[in-house]
């Protein structure tokens, strides 16, 4: 019975996640077409509501090539870490006050470690792949991922010294008055750009560039293991999404309506909805950016002005709160 439940949760966590991201890719296909004047996906189903299952089956029903001098195992392995690495994120995001998996008291702390842990797979596929391009993609994916972290990090630091937990139910509360974007406005937009950089979406997917890297990191995968990336890609880009409402836009509470406590896993959701819009958008709009001036974005503009806002923020608390 113990490995019934474990199996039902599994895939209760799962096949939502999957379903989010195959409709993502058909909702990017279809902005980014109407925002190119053009149609997107409209011939398979209704509307091209089955085309990302048709390109999944597609992806399942190729040959897995593997490089000759590629290190095998590595190779396999690489894309199936980066996935369950992805998956590890959704294992503690509360879906509202009664709808979470696991209440984790450190689930702030959780998920910056998980984030960090998925540059291992991007390098070790860059690695056995015995490609030039996929190498120095997955060197480029590293040191833009490790460089962001630090930001983000610090970012996420305002809100533990107003709330005074890492526990995302008692951020979300604590927001009921007045959401955390509008005193941390500033550090809402470079959390936005960060995340960006960090799930390596353009303007910063310089990883995957391809007028330089022909694919980047992933460029000798095929079959399920290209697959693979791809679902850690978008599944990363939903949880980051999600990150983003919990922290600043008040997670599922609704400043108007209160009572509707039924309804808040769709406030998340709509809420989620206009952060992946804004993916869409920016992808759409903007072209990408050199690897010096990304890292100068980093390291000279916002980690400065970051760490002068966390500093701020604490002198506020602290002299008005004092410690916890």
């Amino acid at each position: 019975m113990l490995l019934i439940e474990i199996l039902l949760s599994f895939l209760a966590l799962v096949v939502p996640v999957l379903i989010g991201i195959a409709y993502l890719t058909l909702a990017e296909r279809k902005v980014m077409g109407s925002m190119q004047q053009r149609f997107g996906p409209n011939s398979v189903g209704f509307f091209g509501l089955l085309q990302p299952l048709a390109d999944g089956l597609k992806l399942l029903l190729k040959e897995a090539v593997i490089p000759t001098n590629s290190n095998t195992f590595s190779f396999i392995f690489a894309p199936i870490l980066t996935f369950f690495i992805s998956l590890l994120n959704w294992s503690i995001i509360p879906f509202s006050s009664y709808c979470f998996f696991a209440d984790v008291n450190l689930s702030l702390l959780f998920i910056f470690a998980i984030s960090g842990l998925a540059v291992y797979g991007v390098i070790l596929s860059g690695w056995a792949s015995n490609s030039k391009y996929a190498f120095f993609g997955a060197i480029r994916s590293a040191a833009q991922m490790v460089s962001y972290e630090v930001s983000m990090g610090l970012i996420l630091m305002s809100a533990l010294f107003c709330v005074g937990s890492l526990n995302f139910i008692d951020i979300v509360l604590y927001q009921s008055y007045v959401f955390f974007i509008v005193p941390f406005l500033p550090l809402f937009l470079m959390f936005l750009v960060s995340i960006l950089a960090e799930t390596n979406r353009a303007p910063f997917d310089l990883p995957e560039a391809e007028s330089e890297l022909v694919s980047g990191f992933n460029v000798e995968y095929s079959s399920m293991g290209f697959a693979l990336f791809f679902l850690a890609e978008y599944g990363s880009i939903i949880a980051m999404s999600v990150l983003t409402v919990l922290i600043f836009m008040g997670g599922w509470l609704s400043m108007p309506v209160y009572w509707l406590f039924l309804l808040e896993p769709f406030v998340l959701a709509l809420k989620t909805s206009f952060i992946l819009f804004f993916f869409i958008w920016v992808r759409a709009s903007f072209p990408r950016y050199r690897v010096d001036q990304l890292m100068r974005l980093c390291w000279k503009i916002f980690l400065p002005m970051v760490f002068g806002f966390v500093l701020l923020i604490f002198s506020i608390v602290f002299t008005f709160n004092g410690f916890f």
